[in-house]
């Protein structure tokens, strides 16, 4: 049944990808590839972790930026081919997803993108994961840490490559990058600082996000930490239209907010997760169970 859910999903992905150009909705694309508009939704959002009008809008945006760096279309050309019927109204949009108008991003000359072409694991193997899974990464992990960084790339605005390699690279020379791979690749990956506790990168394949694997990686990382240190993490504030969900994740595994920042040119805001008693420690040692999904 999930082999049949990633198939539809592909589906619909490749379709959205071929028309960018044109205007796309829920209902045109369940009508193009003969589905419920309802059961298309369902299993897209699961799936994706982001609905089809919203995938759409930031493939949309991130071509729309390749056009402010490498063409010299007009502001109202790009704003047409992106889907929008105005000027302004695109202006709007990228702005609240860039946090910079259209104009500012052509004048920095420099593209990032917001949203990459999401590519599905075709072949689910069944595993039976816990922490213990959770490795230490190698440079041979590289070219698969950063196929999965493509994937997430929402969740690290203003991405440059080079410098992410560079520093990843490093990372793992000092034993502070963790991997979480299946026989196609990694599924999770998060590079911290145990010294302070703080997660400096995160990341977990798109369809894995709902399967309990970023919970792996934080009690992975509470196994490097002092006694009584605190986890913590930054993502997106209230309300920004860039959050694909980051935010009520963390909510509902136990972080609370902390103080406002200001990172790459990104409103963020630094969550915490409050150390356990050493009671709860051991408790859920003792009863650590392995997730077994189809993945």
């Amino acid at each position: 049944m999930q082999a049949q859910t990633i198939q539809i999903v592909s589906q619909a992905i490749r379709y959205i990808e071929s028309h960018l150009d044109d205007k796309l909705e829920l209902d045109t694309v369940a009508s193009a590839l003969h589905y419920s508009k309802f059961y298309l939704h369902r299993i897209f959002a699961k799936t994706v972790g982001l609905t089809i009008h919203g995938y759409a809008r930031r493939r949309r945006l991130t071509e729309a930026a390749k056009l402010l760096t490498y063409s010299k279309k007009s502001m109202i050309e790009i704003a047409l081919v992106s889907g929008y019927e105005s000027q302004q109204a695109f202006t709007d949009i990228f702005k609240a997803m860039y946090k910079t108008t259209p104009a500012e991003f052509r004048e920095m000359k420099e593209f990032y993108p917001l949203q990459l072409e999401v590519h599905l694991k075709e072949g689910p193997a069944i595993m039976d994961v816990t922490k213990a899974h959770i490795q230490l990464a190698t440079p041979v992990d590289v070219e698969d840490w950063m196929e999965l960084v493509s994937l997430t790339v929402d969740g690290y605005p203003c991405l440059n490559r080079e410098a992410y390699i560079t520093k990843l690279h490093q990372y793992i020379a000092d034993q502070r990058a963790f991997i979480l791979r299946d026989e196609d690749g990694a599924v999770g990956a998060m590079g911290c600082s145990p010294d302070t506790g703080s997660i400096d990168f995160l990341a977990v394949h798109p369809q894995y996000r709902n399967l309990g694997v970023t919970e792996l990686f934080l009690d992975r990382l509470v196994d490097e930490l002092p006694c009584k240190k605190e986890i913590s993490l930054t993502t997106y504030r209230a309300g920004d239209k860039a959050d694909t969900g980051y935010r009520e994740e963390y909510y509902r595994l136990g972080f609370v907010e902390r103080e406002l920042l200001v990172e790459y040119g990104y409103p963020t805001q630094r969550f915490v997760l409050l150390p356990k008693s050493k009671e709860e420690v051991h408790h859920d040692r003792n009863t650590e169970e392995p997730i077994s999904e189809k993945f």
